[in-house]
């Protein structure tokens, strides 16, 4: 008698998966704080996303007999050192920390996952060099390992998100590899091995995809701190450089004139923290939506 895999196998596709779908979401629904987070992150992604209409000037555009104007029904957000919109500059900022916050994120999944699955799986050969790889790049912080790498790969946002990118790889081969180990102990790896599957399919039909819960709540934990990775790096001239906007740029102009124009400062620094907050906050109510024996209230 040969061994149904598929039958003993939780696959996505399945009506046991579409309901633990359909009862994560109600979970979601009925997180308050997790609800919000959604919101937030749907008003920042369509506010990115629709910048060039949104915005009510040319964020690049100078006019110097507007220089540092207080927020008013002509410019919102008031105008910087340089006459420009602050408005058009904060979307158009927000745009370019979003794009280098999920592109660090991807580059560090594409990274990451694999290594995982393989350390997890190969436990005896490849587990022991990943392993100690990964320990040697969480032995640096985060912030200070992606400075390291920005100034080494030198200052623009497509070396901006790779280093971040390559800071969090680390973490997300430590998420793959945990839950590599606990799926490699159930039943249906072990009907999987018995019907004669080879370790591709084991990996990437059976463990990969009962995985893509764990994997992404990391995601939304790695976006907001990739989007504060984004923001230093740009402070510190390592990022996205003038005149592109970015709101790490904005906070480093703004520096000098806080005292006379503390708008300057604050309006890019309240949409950083919005969007961290808001990545955050949709990342508990998916753990807690995901993974309900971990729902302590």
């Amino acid at each position: 008698m040969t061994t149904d895999v598929n039958a003993t196998t939780p696959a996505s596709g399945t009506g046991a998966g579409r309901g633990q779908r359909g009862r994560a979401l109600r979970r979601l629904r009925r997180n308050p704080a997790g609800m919000v987070g959604l919101v937030l992150v749907v008003l920042l992604v369509l506010a990115a996303a629709f910048a060039p209409l949104l915005a009510p000037a040319d964020p690049a555009a100078v006019d110097f007999d507007r220089l540092r104007e207080q927020p008013s029904a002509a410019a919102w957000l008031g105008t910087d050192e340089f006459g420009r919109d602050q408005l058009s500059r904060v979307l158009f900022g927000l745009r370019s920390s979003l794009f280098v916050g999920v592109l660090a994120v991807l580059l560090a999944v594409v990274v990451a996952v694999p290594l995982g699955l393989a350390a997890g799986y190969y436990r005896r050969f490849v587990d022991p060099v990943v392993s100690r790889l990964t320990d040697t790049m969480l032995a640096f912080p985060f912030l200070v390992l992606a400075v390291g790498l920005a100034a080494i790969l030198g200052p623009s946002l497509l070396n901006a998100a790779i280093a971040i990118g390559v800071s969090q790889v680390p973490n997300i081969i430590r998420v793959m590899r945990g839950e590599t180990l606990r799926l490699a102990n159930e039943n249906y790896i072990d009907a999987a091995v018995a019907g004669g599957a080879h370790d591709g399919v084991i990996l990437f039909r059976h463990i990969l995809p009962n995985s893509v819960n764990a994997l992404l709540i990391q995601v939304t934990v790695g976006i907001p701190a990739a989007i504060l990775g984004e923001a230093v790096l740009s402070f510190l001239g390592l990022g996205v450089q003038p005149p592109t906007p970015s709101l790490g740029v904005m906070l480093s102009s703004a520096q000098p004139f806080f005292a006379q124009a503390p708008w300057l400062a604050l309006f890019p620094g309240l949409v950083i923290v919005a969007a961290t907050l808001a990545f955050n906050l949709l990342g508990d109510g998916l753990r807690d939506a995901l993974d309900p024996k971990g729902h302590r209230r």
